[in-house]
Formats: C-alpha cells, structure tokens, sequence
C-alpha cells in the first residue's frame, strides 16, 4: 500500500492511510503526523505504513483522552465529519464491515466507547489488522486486544440497529419518497416512512451551542416539513436558490443542498427495516468543509430538484 522509498514527503498513499485512520478517530492528528514524519529519521523507518499508523493512532489515542475532548461530549457538541462517497478518508471499502465502520451511524456509536477499545475497533474491522499487528501498534498484549475488540463489537452490535446492508435502490426510492413528502407537505407520509423508534439530529447549522435532537415519528415529519418549505428568507439565508441533488455520504443515502459550487445543508439518512431510522442535518460550514471540496471536484447527477 505505502512505497516504501518514501523520501522528504510521504508518499500519496501514506496520506491515504493517515486521513482514513483520522476520520475514524479524530480529524486533528493528520498535520501532527506529518509534523513528526518531518521531524523523523527517515533513514531508520522500514514500513512507513506502520510507523505512520502507530504515531497516527496514539496521537488520536492522546486527543480522544484530553480534557477537551470530554468536555465537548458532555454537552453533546459531536457529531461526525460527513464524508462524500469516494474521499479518501473514508479508506478501504470492500468489504460490508470497513463501508460501515465509516458510517455516520457507527462513527456516532464509536464515540461512547473507551479510547482504547475504539482504536482497537477501527484498526481490526476498518483496516484489517491482525491480533498480533494491533497490539504491536498500541503496545499492549494480544490477548488484550482482543477483549477490547470483543467489548467494542458487543456494545456497538447492542446499540445499532437495522444490522444488514441496505439495498441500494432501495435506499434511495425511500429517501425520494421522503423529500416528496417533506416539500409537498404531506405530514402523514412522512411518519409511514420513518420507523417507530426513528431519531433525528441537527447541528442547527452551527447556531445553537448543542445538537438540536428530536424523537418520535410526529415530531421529526413536523420538524422535516417545517425545515424543508422554502422560504425567501431560506434562500437569502442560504446565499441563493438551492439545488437538492442525492448523494451517498460516508457510504448512507444523503440529500445535498448546493448552490452553485457550495454545499450549504446535508441531510443524511439510516435506513433499515423498510424505514428511516435516523435522519441527521448538518448545515454548520465547519462540519461541512471537506463535502465543499469534493462536490467542487464531482460531477452531480440531475439533480431531485432543481430550484428548492
């Protein structure tokens, strides 16, 4: 994966790894781990790829324990970095396991597990590290890895649900049928398409202090409708009138709000059981900084709608 002749900068493929492995843990260690490949012995680095991994992993390993980073869940400022279909940081997708490790519905439940079993998770379901290869990585025994990986897969079977892959054409008839029924304003629709036990989340375009969470099948269609009519103050608010277009963001069906060359809203989705389980609104500029970017390199299909 990593050339292994890498001289004053690393190699493509090592800033792969480092961006992927940073997705799954925190979004800060990527420029620490360049600062200290600058600062490293180059010469005396056999496998880049392990060394760039185990200074990337306990540098998100320091993050996720810092007191920062506690405070910011007590008052529920977290929410994962939306990733469009085929970035890089989502890393290696062909397997069922590593497309869902990187889904906002795992990455969200990844965030209550224990530094080390959520290191311990990521590289042996996301990367396919060996027992032995982990422990190496965060200097602990084998047989302590695997504990860690089996508390880390229990508490995260536990509290998904839904648990098969979703088919894709599926996923989408469902996600139109949703925002059909959100812009017509049919309220009673929309809560047939959402499950019983359906949550919904919103970074409220980064305006409140805390997400802005709502449950119950009522309450979210009113929250949808009400968000999704358009508005001229809408439209001032979001610099224009926007295009909704589907997109696949961190591998789950999305809608994406576009004017011009910038995406200003996403709504993403959880679909199982014939239903939407979790609907998440993110609009704060800073969550949606790498979506901008990639959206500005890819080639949008037609879009749902064409003038929201």
């Amino acid at each position: 994966m990593v050339d292994r002749s890498i001289a004053a900068v690393p190699h493509r493929a090592s800033a792969c790894l480092v961006h992927a492995l940073s997705c799954r843990f925190c979004r800060f260690s990527a420029p620490g781990a360049f600062l200290h490949w600058q600062a490293a012995d180059r010469q005396r680095i056999k496998v880049p790829e392990a060394w760039l991994t185990k200074v990337v992993t306990n540098l998100c390993l320091d993050r996720l324990r810092s007191a920062q980073v506690r405070r910011e869940r007590a008052v529920g400022a977290w929410l994962p970095e939306p990733l469009l279909d085929g970035d890089p940081m989502l890393g290696p997708a062909h397997t069922f396991e590593q497309r869902e490790s990187v889904s906002l519905a795992v990455l969200t439940l990844m965030e209550r597990l224990p530094p080390l079993e959520r290191a311990v998770y990521v590289l042996r379901e996301a990367f396919s590290y060996s027992r032995a290869e982990t422990a190496e990585i965060l200097d602990i025994t084998e047989s302590a890895s695997q504990q860690h990986l089996h508390r880390a897969r229990r508490r995260i079977t536990t509290a998904r649900r839904g648990g098969a892959e979703v088919d894709p054409a599926s996923a989408r008839r469902i996600v139109e049928e949703f925002l059909t029924a959100a812009t017509s304003g049919r309220t009673e629709r929309l809560v047939a398409l959402l499950t019983d036990d359906a949550t919904a989340i919103s970074d409220g375009a980064g305006l409140p202090k805390a997400l802005l969470n709502y449950d119950t099948p009522q309450r979210i269609a009113a929250v949808v409708r009400a968000g999704l009519k358009p508005t001229p103050a809408k439209r001032r608010f979001a610099g224009g009138t926007p295009a909704v277009h589907y997109a696949l963001v961190n591998g789950a069906p999305a809608i994406l709000f576009a004017v011009g060359d910038q995406v200003i809203g996403a709504l993403t989705f959880d679909v199982a059981n014939g239903g939407i389980a979790t609907v998440r609104g993110i609009a704060a500029p800073t969550r949606l900084a790498r979506v901008v970017e990639a959206w500005r390199r890819h080639e949008p299909d037609t879009p749902l709608i064409a003038q929201w």
